[in-house]
C-alpha cells in the first residue's frame, strides 16, 4: 500500500494557488483571508475524504477517521499558514500528506484500530503573531487563552478579533485528542539530508530556540551639523551589536544566531537615529548553552552601551527548550522508512515546529523530506517530487505502525 503520489501533487499545486506570488512562492498569513480561503478548501477536502471535521477555540482544524476502536487517536499534522513570500511545501506538505494518508487508507479499505486524526495548527509561523507554535502551546498549556487572544499584529488587530472575523473561532471541547501517539511530516528546511544524499530523515528532536528584542536608545540629531565625536548613533551601536551577535554564535559549536528584523527611528536619510529595535534568535540543542548565549549577548550590549553612550535594553520575551522525542515513535518512523527500503539518517530539527508543544502532553516524533539546497522560507524552497513521495509514504506506514491495523477488507485498491 502506498500513497497516490499525483493525487498529493495535484493537492499542493491547489493549495499553493491561494496567496501565491509572482516569485512562485506563496504569502498565506495566519487569520488573513488567504487563510480563510485555503481552511475553507481544506475542510472540503476533508469532508470528501470522511472525515468528521471539527475546530477549536484557538482555529485548529481537526478532521478524525475513527477505528475499530474509539479512544486516543494517533494524530499526523502540520500548518497552512506560511511566512510572507515564503515556499510551497512548508507546513502546507505536511498537512496535505496526512489528508493524502487517509484518502489512501479509503482507497484500500483499511481499518486502523486506533482512530486517526488530521490536525492544522493555527499561527505556526508566528510572523503575524508572535510567538510562533501559539495554537499548539495553548493546547500543550503553555499558553492561556486570553494571552493567545490578545497577541497583536503590526495594524494592532488581535488574534481572537481575527479568529472570529474568518469564522474559525470554535469550542474549547473541540480541540485535538485525546493523542495516542503524535507524527509531524516536513520538509527539512536545511542542508543535512540534501549534503548525505538521503530522501528522509528521522528526527529525534528539536532545539532550543531562544528570542529576544534589543532596544537601543541614543539622541537623534541633524546628520550635517553634529560632529561625530558627539553623536550618540543608535544604530551605529546597533550595527555593532548585529555584528556580535554573528560572533557569539560562531564561538559555540552547534550554535547559530540570528538577527532578522531591525527598525530604526526615525528612518529619515538625514537624521541621526535615535533609537533602534532589533531582533535576537539563538538556537542550540543544550538549555545551558542557550542562557550563556544570551549572557554573552546581554554583556556585549553593557559594553558598547558604555562605549558609545547609549542605552541598551535586552528583553528575553520567548524560549522554546530543547525537545527530544519519544523513543518509540521515533522507533515507529525509522521501522517505516526501513520496511520502504528508504536509506535515512537520524537528526535534530534546527527550526520550532508544533511537534515540540505536543511533545509536553503525548509521545511524539517528526518525519523530514530533503529540501532542495536547504532552502526555505523563501520562494525559491523546492523538493523534489519522489522526496516528497517518500516521506508521505513513510507517514502512512508510521500512522499503521502505531494505530494499527484491524483489519483489509479489500486486497486490492478499489477502482
Amino acid at each position: 500500500m502506498r500513497i497516490n503520489a499525483e493525487r498529493l501533487h495535484e493537492s499542493l499545486r491547489e493549495l499553493a494557488r491561494i496567496g501565491a506570488t509572482p516569485g512562485g512562492g506563496v504569502t498565506r498569513l495566519a487569520l488573513s483571508s488567504e487563510d480563510r480561503a485555503a481552511r475553507d478548501l481544506l475542510r472540503r477536502w476533508m469532508e470528501d475524504a470522511g472525515l468528521q471535521v471539527r475546530v477549536d477555540d484557538f482555529g485548529n482544524m481537526t478532521g478524525r477517521r475513527a477505528g475499530a476502536q474509539s479512544g486516543a487517536a494517533v494524530l499526523m499534522a502540520s500548518h497552512i499558514d506560511t511566512v510572507r513570500r515564503g515556499g510551497r511545501f512548508d507546513g502546507a506538505y505536511g498537512v496535505l500528506a496526512a489528508l493524502e494518508v487517509m484518502r489512501t487508507l479509503n482507497d484500500f479499505d483499511v481499518t486502523t484500530r486506533a482512530p486517526l486524526e488530521l490536525v492544522n495548527w493555527t499561527n505556526e509561523e508566528g510572523v503575524r503573531f508572535e510567538p510562533a507554535m501559539l495554537a499548539s502551546g495553548a493546547v500543550a498549556g503553555r499558553f492561556t487563552p486570553d494571552y493567545v487572544y490578545g497577541r497583536t499584529d503590526w495594524d494592532g488587530a488581535t488574534f481572537g478579533d481575527e479568529l472570529a472575523r474568518i469564522g474559525y473561532k470554535g469550542e474549547r471541547q473541540n480541540r485535538p485528542g485525546p493523542i495516542a501517539a503524535y507524527l509531524e511530516l516536513h520538509i527539512e528546511q536545511g542542508p543535512v539530508l540534501e549534503d548525505a544524499g538521503l530522501p528522509v530523515g528521522v528526527v529525534e528532536g528539536i532545539v532550543g530556540i531562544t528570542w529576544s528584542e534589543v532596544t537601543v536608545e541614543g539622541h537623534a540629531d541633524h546628520a550635517g551639523p553634529s560632529p561625530m565625536g558627539l553623536r550618540r548613533d543608535a544604530l551605529v551601536a546597533a550595527a555593532r551589536l548585529i555584528a556580535g551577535v554573528d560572533e557569539i554564535a560562531r564561538t559555540v559549536e552547534g550554535a547559530v544566531g540570528t538577527v532578522g528584523r531591525i527598525a530604526a527611528e526615525p528612518n529619515v536619510i538625514n537624521t541621526i537615529p535615535g533609537k533602534v529595535t532589533l531582533s535576537v534568535d539563538f538556537r542550540h540543542a543544550d538549555p545551558a548553552t542557550l542562557d550563556t548565549l544570551v549572557a554573552s549577548l546581554e554583556r556585549l550590549a553593557r559594553e558598547i552601551a558604555a562605549e558609545t553612550g547609549v542605552t541598551m535594553k535586552v528583553d528575553r520575551f520567548w524560549t522554546s527548550e530543547p525537545t527530544p522525542f519519544a523513543a518509540e515513535v521515533v522507533a515507529a518512523v525509522q521501522g517505516a522508512a526501513d520496511e520502504l527500503g528508504l536509506s535515512s539518517r537520524r537528526l535534530w530539527s534546527g527550526a520550532g515546529h508544533d511537534a515540540k508543544y505536543v511533545q509536553d502532553v503525548a509521545p511524539s516524533a517528526m518525519i523530514f523530506a530533503r529540501s532542495i539546497n536547504g532552502l526555505s522560507h523563501c520562494e525559491e524552497e523546492y523538493s523534489a517530487p519522489e522526496d516528497l513521495e517518500a516521506g508521505a509514504n513513510v507517514l502512512l506506514l508510521s500512522a499503521l505502525r502505531l494505530a494499527g491495523v484491524e483489519g483489509e477488507r479489500s486486497s486490492r485498491k478499489r477502482g
